[in-house]
């Protein structure tokens, strides 16, 4: 994937170059080629109207002294930003393979400068290339894998970097695949043995509990969410425990494989994509692959917590009290806050083999989407759990934000039957449902994300980010068992 040779002189189909913004001038950021090269390649930048804004690309005919046949000229932004400087090549280098068709090769030569820089390139020109054609019986498919060319393109901290880019794209694209899967294709009964299928080969241990096993085992919020399916949950435990390992972390994902909202049930727009409502889930499985396959020395389990939230004469009812796997009774007042309760039996699971931290990732509440929007996620949790989330997400390039947990708002959950409801204060939604899940964490330290924006991108595709399925917290989590494994 890498090359240490002069970018100009690969013969190639396509020759990316990034182009910057400076004092409102375009400015183009191609040090690698010879000069005159350089210079007759900026003089054409105002004329073609190129101003190398995000997202922006731009096909033109290579000139003398390029062997690829085609120049793409893909925009980085302000190049006197604040803002990263690694995400904003990042996601030049997925625009420009976004915009190429199938067994276009490919040669990119952005920036490789500050230190990050070429694993930024190489993660999002991997990422830029994600196609989803399952459903499709015909199409542009992905470029061919792009070269990305770089004077110390052959040195082993950029091989290493290579590898790693390759690592995590795989467990995007593997998030991506299953988050745009039909629903009546990916169901509890047939997620689990995607795991298992997925892990095969691996040093992944996996385990699953059926219905049966959930109802013995008292996991009274997977069952009473999944109650209302002909298709049964199932829990999936994931393993990572390499030799020499010193931390132990838990990952949670929510799992619903369709939220139809139950009896409380959704209207019929908001249903569209409640596919994506297993995100977390599809998350956490893959990056405990990713974990695997960089060998890292940290322990890592992995909990899916699986189920169908569907109206039938046998499903939950709002009012009804369900007793999770602490023991802890909960008032069902809405069955449209399913995910917390699924949650709730997966958290309590994975503390039962005290890790050092848990941390679960959700398409919890559409009141993230009201506070953050569609592209920032939001992180709770007992505060240096949060903040070294926080860290990893910097690390990672992904925007998630801190948020509260106000001790306040843990009255609106009171139940005058249960020792808690389901529902809580309306204002502060996203706040009410991490106080919930924070009773199941009790005393160990625990973060909440909430990707109920960033984990499916119903606008146009931008950067490296497809329409879709997104991958969403994929970078941040692995980010973060790095840490672990370094620190």
């Amino acid at each position: 994937m890498l090359t240490a040779a002069e970018p100009a002189g690969i013969e190639a189909d396509v020759l990316v170059l990034g182009v910057g913004s400076r004092d409102g001038e375009p400015c183009l950021l191609a040090d690698t080629l010879p000069a005159p090269v350089r210079e007759a390649l900026a003089a054409t930048l105002a004329p073609l109207g190129v101003r190398g804004a995000p997202d922006e690309v731009a096909r033109i005919p290579a000139i003398a002294g390029i062997a690829a046949t085609v120049v793409v000229l893909t925009g980085v932004g302000d190049v006197d930003s604040d803002q990263p400087v690694t995400e904003a090549l990042r996601r030049a280098a997925g625009a420009a393979m976004r915009s190429l068709t199938g067994g276009e090769r490919v040669v990119i030569a952005l920036p490789a400068e500050p230190p990050g820089a070429l694993r930024a390139v190489a993660e999002g020109a991997l990422l830029g290339c994600y196609r989803f054609g399952r459903y499709r019986t015909s199409g542009p498919g992905a470029p061919a894998v792009a070269l990305v060319a770089s004077p110390n393109g052959d040195s082993a901290t950029a091989q290493a970097d290579a590898r790693r880019a390759r690592i995590l794209a795989r467990a995007v694209a593997g998030t991506r695949d299953l988050v745009n899967t039909a629903p009546r294709d990916l169901y509890p009964q047939s997620f689990a043995p995607a795991a298992a299928d997925a892990a095969a080969e691996t040093g992944v241990s996996v385990s699953l509990l059926d219905e049966r096993a959930l109802t013995e085992g008292g996991y009274g919020g997977l069952v009473g969410v999944g109650q209302g399916s002909a298709r049964p949950p199932r829990l999936v435990r994931l393993g990572y425990a390499p030799p020499g390992a010193t931390s132990h972390i838990a990952l949670v994902g929510k799992g619903i494989t369709f939220d139809s909202g139950g009896l409380s049930i959704k209207p019929a727009k908001a249903m569209e994509t409640m596919k994506c409502d297993m995100a977390g889930a599809a998350a956490v499985l893959h990056v405990v692959l990713a974990a695997e396959a960089l060998r890292l020395p940290v322990r890592v389990t992995g909990w899916l917590a699986l189920a169908e939230n569907m109206p039938s004469g046998s499903a939950q009812r709002p009012s009804d009290v369900i007793t999770t796997r602490d023991g802890t009774t909960v008032e069902v007042l809405n069955t449209d806050a399913e995910g917390r309760l699924v949650l709730a039996d997966a958290i309590a699971a994975a503390r039962e083999e005290d890790p050092d931290a848990v941390l679960d990732i959700a398409t919890l509440t559409g009141a993230q989407m009201v506070a953050l929007g569609n592209r920032v996620g939001a992180a709770m949790g007992t505060p240096k759990a949060r903040q070294e989330l926080l860290e990893a997400a910097a690390d990672a390039d992904e925007a998630f934000w801190p948020m509260p947990l106000p001790v306040e708002l843990k009255a609106s959950l009171k139940s005058t039957v249960a020792d808690m409801a389901n529902m809580g204060e309306r204002f502060g939604g996203m706040l009410v449902a991490g106080i919930f899940l924070q009773h199941f964490a009790g005393s160990t330290p625990w973060t909440h994300l909430d990707i109920a924006g960033p984990a499916f991108n119903e606008g146009e595709p931008h950067g490296y980010t497809p329409k879709g399925g997104t991958g969403a917290g994929v970078r941040t989590l692995l980010a973060l068992l790095e840490r672990r494994a370094h620190g």
